[in-house]
């Protein structure tokens, strides 16, 4: 039974989402486990990631698959499998594997392999006419620095290409890409990147809690956040809400934004 709504609280789209989205990665749940997710959180998920190459040694993965797909809930394999299947030549052997999961959204990542980015760029423009692409960029490499207006570049591109949403690189950690390796926001990186696109437009990863009170405080309360753990989609949830002490006098979390449409 859900709790009487008699509390002022920040509006939030109804799913589909296009803004306020929350990508949840889930690196070898059990189909005890998601069950259990989705009847304690479903609603507030958006999308979920099956991380690295899980997907690939999951035992039970159409069963898994099956049981997001129940909940209204899209599937996307992690970007980093998109890149093993690129160092082998076996992406046509992706594609065809993705199609006969049942799958509509893909992950394009160069975030551990060098690609050229035209060459990424066509990737994602002919997986466009198919699928919801979301593509990656950003370095999981700590010692790789990529210059702001070379990040706002390659963003601008990928979503000329047909991209959904790009996701800004910070793996499952929180610690790289957009964060630096103690997992603090690269604010001036932030700043300039969302001085020429839409906020909207970006999935920040930002699985720890600190950097999701952060993109709150600085976007709203539907700004899209990705590599959510799964316990932590109701705390992000209240987050959102101003119903933890983080956001509770934060007055960007009375925002409403509206969009639908994932």
């Amino acid at each position: 039974m859900s709790a009487p709504e008699f509390l002022d609280l920040p509006g939030r789209p109804p799913k589909p989402r296009q803004v306020g989205v929350t990508h949840v990665i889930d690196k070898g749940l059990s189909l005890q486990a998601v069950e259990g997710i989705l009847d304690m959180s479903g609603d507030m998920i958006d999308i979920v990631k099956l991380g690295w190459g899980t997907a690939y040694v999951t035992r039970t993965l159409r069963d898994k698959i099956a049981l997001y797909e129940s909940a209204g809930i899209p599937v996307v394999l992690g970007g980093t499998f998109w890149e093993v299947c690129a160092i082998q030549n076996k992406l046509d052997e992706w594609r065809r594997w993705v199609t006969d999961l049942g799958l509509r959204h893909v992950e394009v990542s160069d975030g551990t392999i060098t690609v050229a980015h035209e060459t990424k760029l066509e990737h994602i423009h002919s997986l466009s006419q198919d699928f919801v692409v979301l593509s990656e960029v950003g370095s999981k490499d700590l010692a790789t620095v990529i210059a702001p207006y070379r990040w706002v570049e390659l963003i601008e591109a990928e979503l000329r290409a047909g991209a959904w949403k790009v996701i800004t690189e910070a793996r499952e950690t929180g610690t790289a890409g957009i964060f630096r390796g103690d997992g603090e926001v690269r604010m001036g990186l932030i700043d300039e990147i969302v001085h020429a696109i839409d906020p909207n437009r970006l999935l920040f990863e930002a699985p720890q809690k600190a950097q999701q009170v952060w993109f709150i405080r600085k976007f709203g309360p539907n700004v899209n956040l990705g590599n959510i753990p799964p316990d932590e989609v109701i705390p992000l949830e209240t987050l959102r809400l101003g119903l933890r002490a983080d956001t509770l006098l934060d007055p960007t979390a009375m925002g409403n934004v509206d969009g639908a449409g994932i």
